[in-house]
C-alpha cells in the first residue's frame, strides 16, 4: 500500500511520465520515446535549406556541414533528421516528382477527350512548378551522377512517355496536328514549362494566370485548324 501511495504521489508530481512501483519516474522504452531535435529546425526546415544550397552551389559542392552552418546548428543535429546528403536529395526531388505524378494521375482518371486531358496536365504542371519551384529547379538539374539521380531521371522518362502517349491520342482524335511528331510536341510543351524556373518567382504571384498563358500559347500552335 505504501508503495502504491508513493507511486500515486510521484505520478501527480510528474504528469506524463511512467512511474515505477517504487515511486520514481520510469523512462519509457527507447522505441516509444520521440526523437528530439533543436526547436525550430524540423525536417521541412532542413530540407528547405539543403535545396537552396544545392541550387546555389550545386549538389556535389554542398556538404552536410554547409547545410548545418546555414541553419546555425551542429552537423550531428542534421543526422537526427536524415542519414546524409543522398537522402536529402532523394526527398527533395521526390517533392517535385510526386507533384507531377499527382497531376498525371488526375488526368488519367478523366473521361474526356485527350486534348482536354493534355491541357489539364500542362496547366497543373505549371501550378506544381510554381508551388514547388526550388524542388523542380533541383530536379531539372540532376544529371544521373548518383543512384538517387538515376532513379529521378527514370521517373522523369516515365512521365515524359505518358505525355507523348497523350499527344498521340489527341492526334488520333484529330485534335492535334500530325505534322509535328508526338514526342517533339511533348518536349516543346514541357520545355516551355521547365523554362519558367529561370524567371518565375512565387512572390510575383499569379500562378493561375501563368498556367493559363502557357496553355494558350502551347495549344494555339498545336490545335488543328477547323
Amino acid at each position: 500500500m505504501a508503495g502504491e501511495n508513493a507511486a500515486r504521489t510521484a505520478a501527480q508530481e510528474c504528469p506524463g511520465e511512467l512511474v515505477s512501483a517504487g515511486g520514481g519516474p520510469q523512462r519509457p522504452p527507447e522505441r516509444d520515446r520521440p526523437r528530439r531535435g533543436r526547436p525550430g529546425h524540423d525536417l521541412t526546415a532542413v530540407l528547405a535549406a539543403a535545396v537552396r544550397l544545392f541550387n546555389e552551389r550545386g549538389y556535389e559542392a554542398t556538404s552536410m556541414d554547409d547545410v548545418a552552418k546555414r541553419l546555425g546548428i551542429t552537423k550531428s543535429s542534421l543526422y537526427h533528421h536524415v542519414s546524409g546528403k543522398q537522402e536529402l536529395l532523394r526527398i527533395a526531388v521526390d517533392q517535385a516528382l510526386d507533384g507531377l505524378d499527382d497531376a498525371m494521375a488526375e488526368v488519367e482518371q478523366q473521361q474526356r477527350p485527350a486534348i482536354d486531358r493534355l491541357e489539364l496536365l500542362l496547366r497543373n504542371s505549371v501550378l506544381v512548378l510554381a508551388e514547388r519551384l526550388e524542388y523542380v529547379t533541383l530536379l531539372l538539374r540532376v544529371r544521373g551522377n548518383t543512384a538517387v539521380e538515376q532513379q529521378a531521371l527514370l521517373r522523369r522518362r516515365i512521365f515524359d512517355a505518358k505525355v507523348t502517349k497523350l499527344v498521340e491520342q489527341a492526334q488520333a482524335e484529330g485534335a492535334i496536328r500530325h505534322d509535328v511528331a508526338a514526342a517533339t510536341a511533348a518536349r516543346l510543351m514541357f520545355g516551355m514549362v521547365n523554362s519558367l524556373i529561370e524567371w518565375y518567382r512565387p512572390r510575383r504571384g499569379g500562378a493561375g494566370e501563368l498556367a493559363d498563358a502557357v496553355t494558350i500559347v502551347a495549344f494555339d500552335g498545336l490545335r488543328t485548324r477547323r
